[in-house]
Parts: C-alpha cells; sequence; structure tokens
C-alpha cells in the first residue's frame, strides 16, 4: 500500500543544487544533513526509512520536508545561533577597534601589530587577530604601485592592450624588455638543505662576483622565450638583441614589439635600423606601467625559480644558471594570457586616482592622462 506522506515536489534545478550542497566539503554538516533529508523526501521514501537510513528522529525528517515545501530550498540553510560562550566584546567595541586600525598609527611606527593594538585597546591579542581576520585586515602586509602620468596613457593603454586581444595577423607578438644588474651573489656559507620540518636555508651575508644582463622577448603566443645575457646595458646590446630576433624569427612575419621607455630603444641608430627593417612595429607601454609589458611576469618567475636563493661564484655561473632555467621554460613553454580590458584598467585607475585625491588634494601626480590626437608619422 503506498503511504500517505507527501513529497518535497522539487524541480529539477532544485535538486541539482541540493545535491551541490550535500557534496560540497565547505556546507555545515547541519545543512548537509537537511539536503539529505529533503533530497531522499522528493524522492518519495517514508518518514521512517529516511529517519533510520539518516540516523535521526522522525519529527526532524517532517519538519524540514515541511519547511522546505513551504519556504524553498534556502531554508535548508537557517542556522541557529550557537549556544557557546557569548562574545567578551560588544559590536562598538570592536568597531572603534578597526576605526583605529584603519585611521591611526601607533606612536613612532607606521602599522599595528596585534599586541601593540591589544595594548593600546585593552583587549587580548587574540581577540585583535580574530576581528582583523572578519574584516580582512593586514596592517604587516603593503603593495608597490604608482599612477602613470603619461599624457599619452590611454592611447597607448588602448593599443597594447589591442594586441594582446587581438593580435595582428601573419604577424608574432613579442613582449621585450631588459633586465639588468641581475647580481652573481656568492653565499658566505653553504645553505643547509630542505629536510622534513625544516625548509632550506641560506645565510644573509654574500659575496658580490659582478653583474649581468638579461636582454629577452617574450612570445606571446607561444609564451617560449628568446634570451641573451651581455655585460653592458647600451644601444650596441639593443641592436644586436634587434639582430638576433631577425634572424631567428619566420621572415615572412610582422614582428610587433611591446617595449618600455629606455633610452636605448629611441637611440638615433636604432631608430635607423629599425627603418631599414619596417616589419618591426614598436608599441611602446605609458610610462611607470611595467605591468603592461608580458615579459615582467616571466622575469619574476626567473627570480623566483632560479636567482633569489642561487649560489653563484661567477657571473659565468649565472648566466649558466639563467641560460638552463630558458632552457627548461621552453621545453615546454606555458603562454600568459593576458584578460584584462581597457574599460576595467580604467576604471580601476580612476578609483585610485579618487583615492589619492581625498588623501592629498591637488598632488600633482594626479593629473588625469587625457586623449590626445595621434602623432603623425
Amino acid at each position: 500500500m503506498p503511504h500517505a506522506e507527501s513529497s518535497a515536489d522539487l524541480e529539477s534545478s532544485q535538486v541539482q543544487r541540493l545535491e551541490q550542497w550535500a557534496a560540497a566539503g565547505s556546507t555545515p554538516q547541519q545543512v548537509a544533513l537537511r539536503c539529505r533529508i529533503v533530497l531522499l523526501t522528493n524522492r518519495g521514501e517514508p518518514v521512517a526509512q529516511i529517519a533510520r537510513r539518516l540516523d535521526v528522529q522522525r519529527p526532524t525528517v517532517r519538519l524540514w520536508r515541511d519547511r522546505v515545501a513551504k519556504e524553498g530550498i534556502d531554508a535548508v540553510w537557517d542556522i541557529a545561533p550557537g549556544r557557546g560562550r557569548k562574545p567578551s566584546y560588544g559590536k562598538s567595541r570592536i568597531a572603534r577597534l578597526i576605526k583605529s586600525t584603519l585611521q591611526d598609527k601607533p606612536q613612532g611606527s607606521t602599522h599595528w601589530s596585534t599586541r601593540v593594538m591589544a595594548k593600546a585597546q585593552g583587549i587580548s591579542k587574540s581577540t585583535v587577530q580574530r576581528s582583523w581576520d572578519d574584516h580582512q585586515l593586514k596592517p604587516h602586509l603593503t603593495r608597490s604601485f604608482k599612477l602613470s602620468r603619461d599624457p599619452h596613457f590611454v592611447e597607448k593603454l588602448t593599443d597594447i592592450i589591442g594586441v594582446y586581444l587581438t593580435p595582428p595577423q601573419n604577424a608574432i607578438v613579442l613582449c621585450v624588455d631588459e633586465k639588468s644588474q641581475i647580481q652573481a651573489l656568492d653565499r658566505t656559507q653553504p645553505g643547509l638543505p630542505l629536510k622534513p620540518g625544516r625548509c632550506g636555508t641560506f645565510t644573509h651575508d654574500y659575496k658580490r662576483h659582478g653583474t649581468t644582463t638579461l636582454f629577452a622577448a617574450l612570445q606571446v603566443a607561444e609564451g617560449r622565450v628568446i634570451g641573451e645575457c651581455y655585460q653592458q646595458h647600451r644601444h650596441q646590446e639593443s641592436l644586436r638583441f634587434l639582430k638576433r630576433l631577425d634572424r631567428e624569427l619566420p621572415s615572412g612575419k610582422a614582428l610587433h614589439l611591446i617595449l618600455d621607455n629606455y633610452g636605448t630603444h629611441g637611440h638615433p641608430k636604432v631608430r635607423e635600423w629599425l627603418a631599414r627593417h619596417p616589419r618591426f612595429v614598436l608599441h611602446f607601454i605609458p610610462t611607470s606601467s611595467s605591468w603592461l609589458n608580458l615579459v615582467e611576469r616571466w622575469f619574476a618567475e626567473l627570480t623566483q625559480k632560479s636567482v633569489r636563493r642561487g649560489s653563484f661564484h661567477s657571473v659565468d655561473d649565472l648566466e649558466q644558471a639563467i641560460t638552463a632555467f630558458l632552457d627548461a621554460w621552453n621545453a615546454n613553454p606555458p603562454p600568459f594570457v593576458w584578460t584584462a580590458s581597457v574599460e576595467k584598467i580604467l576604471e580601476k585607475v580612476e578609483r585610485c586616482r579618487r583615492r589619492l585625491d581625498q588623501i592629498e588634494p591637488g598632488c600633482a601626480a594626479l593629473k588625469r592622462p587625457r586623449p590626445t590626437p595621434p602623432q603623425s608619422g
């Protein structure tokens, strides 16, 4: 005989969502249990059978069957306040703590620590840490930035992003830059190796054995990098590197180079050579906008994975390490994909500009770059 208890009569989309909630590792256990109750009810299983399967009381099964039928599936997320220890400090006390973190500084220091803030507020440092975690505050961390004052910022930005998102046909896009003054540092003592429970170590002091400069060109579509180390950083080295690109890359394709505004790129001899090789098309990034050049991201990979923790007895050792990293990278190169649009970047720049203008009204560094007519020639 069929049982008389009704099911939840859920739509397929609601069933799918309940199944996702029940399977997600971040879902609270009581919510996951309610999802399973409702799913079994929707399949038409008797209340007593569901209660035995999930090890709950039958009134619990009826409760969530009826609540979901009346209020919808979001009702399973109705979590009552815990019955544990109540907070020691009220909302107003925590609000004062957060306001002080954002607007004040401790005497003689640039930022708060948990212990200094706890002493100033008369609360425990664990309370300070929890409050900062809840509000996603990390006073000990900073990030560097600089707004460009290039009068042609918008035009250059639009040009670079256009090349990234819509590459020219029958052309190779190359991000070109120089990483100068890479130091060959030799540690004064051997470092201790990595072992369970202990990270690798190296001494804080070092011996300098000279520097090298790496010229690199990142092929945006493929991720492959052409690189070469030189002892100096002059227009002669820039020309040598351009000639290498001309030799190694297919002759039937135009080469679109994304460059910064370093002086050697505009040297008269470099301009003369480029005039005789019209397949080179230059795209200059705005000043103070190195983040627009994707090869900078590759330089970060090189520094983190090969140079920073290395120990080099000579410049030759350093250059060999750089060459080994280049070879390993080019064996299976992962391309860097640009996704940000011009509109999103300009919105972010404008928000930053408004915020800085609130801090220091009329600052000359905050003058907005305006679109200007394209230069002839």
